[in-house]
């Protein structure tokens, strides 16, 4: 487990939190506005990043029941964390609350590590877990966040405009027929996932540009935190615990379940938030404090959880 050192790990995570700098400094000295670039994150890049990775992954039913299994643990997650804290907070902070609980910075900040500490099947096994998630974001989660702000009808037809729903039943029904994409094709959708990452990263520091202190909400990031580095990673070590008890599930598929659990929280808490106008600063601020912890807390978990799972 070399490679969990902390000087390994520290080139990636110091680059994604340079990347929320320069879109601090792009909408402080340049004056961009965040929120078309959310709604292109949301609606074009995406989808775009997701189509082409299922294209270039092959699905197989294996492959297809683990990004179920992540749909369906976030979708109980957030589900679960919504109903025992509506009481405890506005239906805005409870939106939000309940969306990030379900997520994690899995594509942004979690691939880059993924590429470092997995062997090749790891890899290819985390992109599909990602996927999972991604598809709660994009349909429970949505859902969940709308309705902080909107009725259920509103939120429903919000969901059924979201392409990402379509253009992951596109490559699906594309893998199933056999159908392949021209080279030229899938070559020039190679700038998306880059770009997923970096105006990803990017619209965290533009929304920091425009907060203020007005916007601590220390009862929500404390929750946040709690959730992410408290129940996550609790929850992603037990159910690889009693995987591997049960089915004796590969090292490599043990450790993408783990990385799952100890990313920061998405920055789609931000792009959702501002796309659908619930409190988006304060979920920018939750979003940099859990992203600043995670260079001293990532090494550190994954090596004790590692061990405790049997894998180093």
């Amino acid at each position: 487990m070399e490679n969990l050192a902390a000087d390994a790990l520290s080139g990636p995570l110091l680059m994604l939190l340079s990347f929320v700098g320069l879109g601090w400094i792009a909408a402080r000295g340049l004056r961009i506005d965040p929120q078309p670039i959310a709604t292109l994150l949301v609606y074009l890049i995406a989808p775009l990043t997701f189509f082409r990775a299922l294209m270039n992954g092959g699905p197989t039913p294996d492959y297809l029941l683990l990004t179920l299994i992540l749909f369906l643990i976030s979708s109980a997650i957030a589900l679960l964390v919504r109903a025992v804290t509506q009481r405890y907070f506005g239906a805005q902070e409870g939106a939000l609350l309940a969306f990030s609980a379900g997520t994690g910075n899995t594509g942004y900040f979690g691939l880059p590590i993924a590429l470092i500490i997995l062997p090749a099947e790891g890899v290819t096994l985390y992109l599909f877990c990602i996927l999972g998630v991604t598809l709660y974001e994009f349909t429970v989660g949505f859902y969940v966040s709308a309705r902080g702000q909107f009725s259920v009808r509103q939120s429903l037809g919000k969901i059924a405009r979201l392409p990402l729903v379509y253009a992951f039943l596109a490559a699906l029904l594309l893998t199933q027929l056999g159908i392949t994409l021209p080279s030229d094709v899938m070559t020039s959708l190679d700038v998306f996932p880059a770009t997923y990452t970096l105006l990803g990263m990017m619209i965290i520091g533009m929304t920091l540009s425009h907060v203020t202190l007005a916007a601590w909400d220390t009862r929500l990031i404390g929750a946040c935190i709690v959730l992410r580095y408290g129940i996550w990673p609790l929850a992603t070590l037990v159910m690889v615990v009693l995987l591997q008890h049960w089915m004796a599930i590969p090292a490599s598929l043990a450790m993408a379940v783990l990385l799952l659990g100890v990313v920061p929280m998405a920055a789609n808490v931000v792009v959702v938030a501002m796309e659908l106008g619930i409190q988006p600063q304060k979920g920018a601020l939750a979003v940099l404090v859990t992203t600043l912890m995670a260079p001293l807390l990532i090494p550190v978990y994954l090596g004790v959880m590692f061990r405790l799972s049997g894998l180093g």
